[in-house]
């Protein structure tokens, strides 16, 4: 953001000063060759006053004079004409300004006595004129000005006289340099301010984003500074900080109460349970159903307060995911669970090509498939087979995607309806014809489990029917160890 604040800055100074300095250098320009005409002209008009008497009198050593007077102290060069249009004088002898019959004649031969014979001969024709001139010799550009000679308002003759550019062409030169100097300085100048101005918003800037990620994480550590920058970022991190100071101890008090409200129930709930089954004796036949139920509902509360209390440690807690290695977790987690599938006569499969390492919480990974078995054990049908297969999703090649793991835990049961699938992993939530008894947190353990290690869970339809739950999981970033899972036997019960 440092850049980008420094690169609209610049650009906004960058166009002020372009149309600062090109007008500026435009209207210089003008300006000196417009003087630089003007003092040409008035300097044809001094010298034409000046031999008006030697050339009406015919005194061409008179005029010859004059004009070298002028040009010893002004430079240039000058060249006098008769009436007829011939030359009289010229200040810089061996150098012809222009043919006799161009200026008697009009326009001829090369393009700049050409335009020396229109300048004299409209001089002649008692019509001054003035322009700028290419210098054959020179290689240079030359101002220029014809003017008429009169005597009592008849025209005696014509002067035409040079200047070279040289020396206003350097004076624009330097002008635009030094416009263009000033232009870097004050660019420079600007510069520093940019980004000492843009350190000074982003530096607050920073630290409320770092804040956030904090937040975010589950707590603030390091708030931010509400005396940095500019009054507005100053009230927004004072704002910030209160609502943050607000949130965790909401947050503090919520888990407080969970944690402590979940160890509290549990021991006069183990203590009422035994209580009940010490009356099974003392109880008629009658009644044991009474207390079998009673019993049954004691130990679904149990579930839902172990419940309560893992959802309460893991919101607590801050784990970051490392590499675990999902093969040797499904062989592991479906052997412990054969031997209670095998009373249900069900049968436990583990298929799919080697997934490799995992990134997951520790330990997150065991209690995933353990939900997941639990929940399929309960609403598998004798002589089904849940399945735990896993698939690989190569990397698209788009910036940031490494691929995914999937595992997907398939059973044989009655499925669930669509709406029934999208309400699975809310709090306390069971199905209107779920046949089971639970707590309706086993889901809702799972995808908490699931979204601290980085992955997403779903519940679709398994195609044969039943249920496919589905685990995404990011790789490891190690490369995934080839292993030969997919040959071994599926373990069964």
């Amino acid at each position: 953001m440092t850049r980008r604040l420094l690169l609209s800055y610049l650009s906004l100074t960058l166009v002020v000063l372009l149309g600062l300095e090109i007008t500026l250098g435009t209207v210089f320009a003008r300006r000196q060759s417009s003087d630089f005409s003007a003092s040409v002209q008035r300097d044809a008009v001094m010298v034409a006053e000046l031999i008006e008497e030697e050339l009406s009198a015919g005194n061409a050593a008179g005029v010859a004079e004059i004009v070298k007077h002028y040009t010893d102290c002004m430079g240039g060069r000058v060249v006098v004409f008769d009436r007829g249009g011939r030359i009289v004088t010229d200040s810089a002898a061996g150098r012809p300004a222009v043919p006799a019959a161009a200026a008697r004649n009009g326009p001829r031969g090369a393009d700049g006595e050409r335009q020396v014979g229109r300048a004299v001969s409209e001089a002649l024709r008692n019509r001054p004129s003035a322009g700028t001139i290419r210098d054959r010799a020179g290689g240079g550009e030359l101002m220029s000005a014809a003017q008429p000679v009169t005597v009592a308002s008849k025209v005696r003759g014509a002067v035409w006289l040079t200047s070279a550019t040289e020396n206003t062409r350097t004076r624009i030169r330097i002008a635009w340099i030094a416009l263009a100097c000033i232009g870097v300085g004050v660019l420079l100048v600007v510069t520093v301010v940019a980004f000492a101005l843009a350190r000074w918003i982003i530096r607050p800037l920073n630290a409320l984003e770092q804040a956030t990620e904090q937040l975010a994480g589950g707590s603030l550590t390091d708030p931010p500074a509400a005396d940095l920058g500019p009054p507005e970022l100053r009230r927004l991190a004072t704002s910030f900080n209160r609502t943050a100071t607000r949130l965790q101890h909401l947050l503090r008090a919520q888990r407080a109460f969970a944690a402590e409200a979940s160890h509290q129930l549990k021991s006069p709930l183990t203590a009422l349970r035994l209580r009940l089954e010490t009356l099974e004796f003392d109880l008629a036949p009658r009644a044991r159903g009474t207390l079998d139920a009673a019993i049954a509902e004691i130990d679904r509360l149990s579930d839902m307060v172990r419940g309560l209390l893992a959802l309460a440690r893991l919101e607590d807690s801050a784990t970051v995911p490392e590499p675990v290695d999902l093969d040797d977790v499904l062989r592991d987690r479906a052997a412990t669970w054969a031997p209670l599938a095998a009373e249900q006569s069900v049968t436990i499969a583990v298929t799919g090509p080697p997934a490799g390492r995992v990134q997951a919480v520790p330990d997150a990974l065991e209690q995933i498939v353990d939900n997941l078995l639990a929940n399929a054990l309960q609403i598998a049908p004798p002589g089904s087979t849940i399945t735990l297969r896993t698939e690989t999703r190569p990397r698209s090649g788009a910036p940031g995607d490494d691929g995914t793991v999937g595992l997907h835990v398939i059973d044989e049961g009655p499925g669930m309806k669509e709406e029934h699938r999208r309400r699975a992993f809310d709090r306390f939530w069971r199905a209107p014809d779920a046949t089971h008894e639970g707590s309706g947190l086993g889901l809702a353990i799972v995808q908490r489990l699931v979204h601290v290690s980085g992955g997403d869970i779903t519940l679709e339809e398994a195609p044969g029917g039943g249920l496919d739950a589905v685990v995404r999981l990011r790789p490891a970033a190690d490369p995934p160890v080839a292993r030969r899972f997919a040959a071994q036997p599926a373990v069964q019960a």
